[in-house]
């Protein structure tokens, strides 16, 4: 099973990057899909999740209204599209795939917001 993050990389506050995450060795349509963000010294937290069908969403505050996940199913892909991007943003992002038993994670890709 492999989640293969990308699109991070360096960016002005209030600008915008799109993430995308591409699985392999899953059936993609069974599992839901989230966006997680870690920072050196804190808790890994969610950024978005999205239901199986891709009819239900879910936001933190912190990031409702700039963030918006997205899949294709037959792509076997997920986005994170984020916009109006803050410093606080700055963080790693992973991928992950909630399964009945298993969950499954990327190997993350680094946002930086900065000028």
């Amino acid at each position: 099973v492999q989640l293969v993050e990308s699109g991070g990389g360096l960016v002005q506050p209030g600008g915008s990057l799109r993430l995308s995450c591409t699985a392999s060795g899953i059936t993609f349509r069974w599992y839901a899909m989230s966006w997680y963000r870690q920072t050196p010294g804190k808790e890994r937290e969610l950024v978005a999740g999205i239901t199986r069908s891709g009819d239900s969403t879910n936001y933190p505050d912190s990031v409702k209204g700039r963030f918006t996940i997205s899949r294709d199913n037959a792509k076997a892909t997920v986005y994170l599209q984020m916009n109006s991007l803050k410093p606080e943003d700055t963080a790693v992002y992973y991928c992950n795939a909630k399964g009945a038993l298993i969950d499954y994670w990327g190997q993350g890709t680094q946002v930086t917001v900065s000028s």
